[in-house]
């Protein structure tokens, strides 16, 4: 169950990331509207990690949620963003899976 609430936790990171980029392009109201996205999803992030690492080692737990807000930021910014997607982003962004998989799979 904790690996499933490490999972939220990631993606909730990939959330506030992608609040951080459309606050950077919006003016006006919008802006406060995405910030105020990003302090929540951060907030939702932070508790969720917490949970985890109650049970989880720290280390695994860490690298599996930097893991996977790095991935998925790097796939929002290539699909919402535009960023290019280079054969050596799609390479290292795939090694990074693999090493978050390893992770998972040698952890007790």
């Amino acid at each position: 169950m904790n690996w499933i609430i490490l999972i939220f936790a990631g993606l909730f990171e990939v959330a506030f990331a992608f609040c951080l980029g459309k606050a950077r392009e919006a003016t006006g109201n919008d802006m406060y509207f995405w910030y105020a996205g990003f302090l929540i999803t951060l907030s939702m992030s932070m508790i969720l990690l917490i949970k985890a690492t109650q049970t989880l080692p720290i280390g695994t737990a860490y690298a599996v949620w930097t893991g996977i807000g790095a991935v998925g930021t790097v796939l929002i910014g290539i699909f919402v963003f535009k960023e290019p997607a280079t054969f050596l982003r799609i390479f290292f962004i795939i090694t990074l899976l693999g090493s978050i998989i390893g992770l998972k799979a040698v952890s007790h």
